[in-house]
C-alpha cells in the first residue's frame, strides 16, 4: 500500500492473525502510533513504514521477530531508544531508522546479528560509542551514522565498503584500526574535530577510491606510505593543519588541499618532516596562495570596532586545535598561526602600501582592498586573520570571497540564473550550519544580529560564507542581553522593536527571511508577515514563492524546496518561542538532498 495518499492511523488489529509476512505502507501520510498487534507478530519478513509521520516510543513498538529480514522506519517522528531486542532478530539483514528522534546509545546486542548487511541510524540524537561488538559484523557493507555524537571504531576486520561519519563532533585521533577495514572504497570523516596525525595504517586500504578528511584539525605530515594507494581517485584534505610534502601519487597531486598552508611539493633528499622551514614556506606560498580582504579603517573609533570583531571571531575559533592568541609588537594581534608582523609586511607589499588600484570598494567601516596570502580555516564563516591598530594603518584582514555578496547575485538577472535550485539549497544549508555553530557550539553563544543577503558571501563554487560581525553580540547568561535596535531593515525580528532583548531567535527570524529570499530570488517584503501568520501553505502559495527566472523544479527538488519553505515560514512566526532553533534546523537541512535528478535516480 505504499506511495498513496493514505492518512490517519493504522488499524489496531491489522496483524491479529499472526501470519502476515510482508507489509509496506511507505510514502503515505499516516500518523499515530504503530498498532500493538505488530509487536506480537512473529511471522514478519519485510516491513516498510518509512516516509510517514508515525510517532511513539520505538522501544515499545516492536518485539522479537526471528524471521524479520528487512525493516525501514526512516523519516518519521519516532522517539525513545533502540531496543536490545533488535539483537534477537537473527535473520535481519537491513535495519533503517534514519531521520527520526531516536536518542540514547546503540545497543551492543545488534552486534549479535551476524548477517547484517546495512545499518542506517543517521540524523537522530544518538550518543556514546559505536559498540566494540560491531567488530563481529563481518558481513556489514554499509554503516551510516551521520549527525550523531558517536566515536569509536570497533576491533575486528570488516568488509564494509563505505564508511561515512562526516558532519559530527568527533574530537579524537583517527584510530589506526581503521586500516583493518581492508575492503573500504570510500572513507569520509570530514567536518569533525579530529586531531593528531593521519595514521599510516590507511595504506592498508588497497581498494580505497575516495578519501575525505577535510575540515578537521589534523596535523603533521601526510604519511608517505599512502603513495601506494594507486586506486585512489578522489582525495580531499583541505582545511586542516597538515604540513610537509604531498605524496607522489596522482590523486594526492590533484587533491583539494585548500587551507593546509604547510603542505608543499616533494623536496628531494629530505625526509617529509625534516625540511627547512624556509623551504616549506616557499612551496606553500607557491601552491596555496589565497586572496584576502583588507579593510582599512579610519583611525578615530577603529579600536571600538576592532574589539567587537576580535571578541566575536575569537570566540568562534577558540575551540579549534592549533589556534593561538599572541600579541606582536607595533599593535598587531594575530588569532591565526600566521606571524603578525610578517603578515603586516606582506599586506603592505601585496597592496603596494594601499595603492588605489587594489581598492575594490567602500564598506560601511572603511575602504576594502584585495591582497594575496594563504591560510583558511572555517567553511561557512568568512575567516578573520587579524587586525592592526598602528597609528599609520588601522585595518582588518579577512579571507577574500570571490563571488561577492548573495544580494548582488540575486539582483542580477544573468548571474542569478547560475544559482540553480541545487546551489540555492546548499547556500541555505551553509548559512544554517554557520548559525547553528555560533548559537550551539560557542560559549557564550554568539548572535550575529544582521543576517541578510548583503552579509552572505559566495566563494568560487557558490559555498556560503557568513560575514560582517560588526554588531554581533555574545549572549551572557547573567545579563539581560538588551541592546539598541540594529540590523538590516526587513530582516530584523519584530520583537526587537519593543523588547530590545537579543536572543538566538532574532537570527532564526532573519534566517527564515533570507531562506525565502533565496528561493524567491528577491526579498518578500510585507508578505513575510502574511506567511508568519499563516497556519498552512497551499500549493498555489508555494508556486508563488519560487523564482520565476529558473526552470520549474523537478519533483525530487520540489519536495526539498517545499520542506525548506515550510521550515522558513516557521522561522518567521511572530512569537519567538514558536520558532525552531538553528540546532533543530541544521541537521534536518543536512539530511535534505537537492542534487540534479539523474544523480537522485542513481542514488535511489
Amino acid at each position: 500500500m505504499d506511495e498513496n495518499q493514505f492518512s490517519g492511523h493504522l488499524p489496531e488489529y491489522i496483524c491479529q492473525g499472526g501470519k502476515l509476512k510482508k507489509f509496506t505502507v511507505a510514502s503515505n501520510k499516516l500518523t499515530g502510533k504503530l498498532p500493538r498487534s505488530l509487536s506480537k507478530c512473529s511471522s514478519f519478513k519485510r516491513l516498510r513504514f518509512n516516509n510517514n509521520s508515525f510517532t511513539g516510543n520505538l522501544s515499545e513498538a516492536f518485539g522479537i521477530h526471528p524471521k524479520l529480514q528487512f525493516i525501514d522506519l526512516s523519516d518519521n517522528d519516532f522517539h525513545g531508544e533502540l531496543n536490545s531486542n533488535w539483537g534477537k532478530c537473527e535473520n535481519l539483514t537491513d535495519l533503517r531508522v534514519a531521520r527520526n528522534n531516536i536518542s540514547g546509545s546503540i545497543p551492543p546486542e545488534i552486534g549479535n546479528v551476524r548477517g547484517l548487511l546495512g545499518l542506517d541510524l543517521s540524523s537522530n540524537h544518538l550518543i556514546g560509542q559505536i559498540p566494540k561488538e560491531f567488530g563481529t559484523l563481518i558481513s556489514l557493507v554499509k554503516l551510516c551514522a551521520e549527525q550523531q555524537y558517536l566515536w569509536q571504531y570497533p576491533g575486528g576486520t570488516w568488509v564494509t565498503d563505505k564508511l561515512n561519519l562526516s558532519n559530527n563532533k568527533f574530537g579524537q585521533n583517527i584510530p589506526k584500526d581503521i586500516g583493518r577495514m581492508t575492503q573500504l572504497n570510500l572513507l569520509d570523516l570530514s567536518y569533525n574535530l579530529l586531531v593528531g596525525v593521519i595514521p599510516p595504517q590507511l595504506a592498508n586500504l588497497k581498494v580505497l577510491v575516495s578519501l575525505n578528511l577535510s575540515h578537521n584539525g589534523l596535523s603533521g605530515c601526510i604519511p608517505e606510505e599512502l603513495e601506494g594507494l594507486t586506486g585512489l581517485q578522489d582525495v580531499v584534505l583541505s582545511y586542516n593543519e597538515l604540513e610537509g610534502p604531498i605524496p607522489n601519487n596522482k590523486a594526492f597531486i590533484n587533491a583539494s588541499l585548500e587551507g593546509s598552508k604547510g603542505l608543499c611539493g616533494n623536496v628531494a633528499g629530505l625526509h617529509p618532516c625534516e625540511r627547512p622551514s624556509s623551504v616549506v614556506k616557499k612551496h606553500s606560498m607557491e601552491k596555496g596562495r589565497k586572496l584576502i580582504l583588507i579593510i582599512a579603517l579610519p583611525v578615530m573609533g577603529a579600536l571600538v570596532l576592532l574589539c567587537v570583531f576580535i571578541g566575536v571571531l575569537f570566540m568562534c575559533n577558540k575551540r579549534r586545535a592549533g589556534d593561538v592568541e599572541r600579541r606582536d609588537g607595533d599593535g598587531w594581534l594575530s588569532i591565526s598561526i600566521l606571524d603578525g608582523k610578517a603578515l603586516y609586511r606582506d599586506i603592505l607589499n601585496a597592496t603596494e602600501e594601499f595603492d588605489a588600484k587594489y581598492c575594490i570598494g567602500q564598506g560601511g567601516h572603511g575602504s576594502v582592498y584585495k591582497g594575496i596570502d594563504c591560510g583558511i580555516k572555517h567553511r561557512n564563516i568568512v575567516n578573520f586573520y587579524g587586525y592592526c591598530s598602528k597609528a599609520q594603518h588601522s585595518l582588518l584582514v579577512y579571507e577574500y570571497v570571490e563571488r561577492g555578496s548573495l544580494s548582488s547575485i540575486l539582483s542580477n538577472n544573468v548571474e542569478s540564473t547560475k544559482l540553480d535550485w541545487f546551489k540555492r539549497v546548499n547556500i541555505i544549508k551553509g548559512v544554517a550550519f554557520a548559525l547553528s555553530y555560533m548559537h550551539q557550539d560557542c560559549s557564550p553563544p554568539i548572535v550575529h544580529r544582521d543576517i541578510s543577503s548583503n552579509n552572505v558571501l559566495l566563494d568560487s563554487v557558490y559555498e556560503a560564507r557568513v560575514a560582517d560581525f560588526g554588531i554581533a553580540k555574545l549572549l551572557k547568561p547573567d545579563s539581560s542581553n538588551c541592546t539598541a535596535l540594529a540590523g538590516t531593515y526587513g530582516y530584523v525580528a519584530p520583537e526587537l522593536a519593543y523588547t530590545m532583548k537579543v536572543t538566538e531567535m532574532c537570527d532564526v527570524y532573519s534566517f527564515g527571511v533570507l531562506a525565502l529570499e533565496i528561493i524567491k530570488g528577491k526579498h518578500l517584503g510585507e508578505y513575510i508577515t502574511v506567511l508568519g501568520n499563516s497556519s498552512t501553505i497551499d500549493h498555489e502559495q508555494l508556486s508563488d514563492l519560487l523564482d520565476e527566472r529558473l526552470p520549474y523544479p523537478e519533483d525530487e527538488v520540489k519536495d526539498v524546496l517545499v520542506f525548506i519553505i515550510k521550515l522558513a515560514c516557521s522561522c518567521v512566526l511572530e512569537a519567538p518561542k514558536s520558532r525552531p532553533t538553528m540546532h533543530f534546523i541544521a541537521p534536518r537541512l543536512s539530511s535534505m538532498d537537492a542534487r540534479p535528478p539523474t544523480h537522485v535516480k542513481q542514488a535511489l
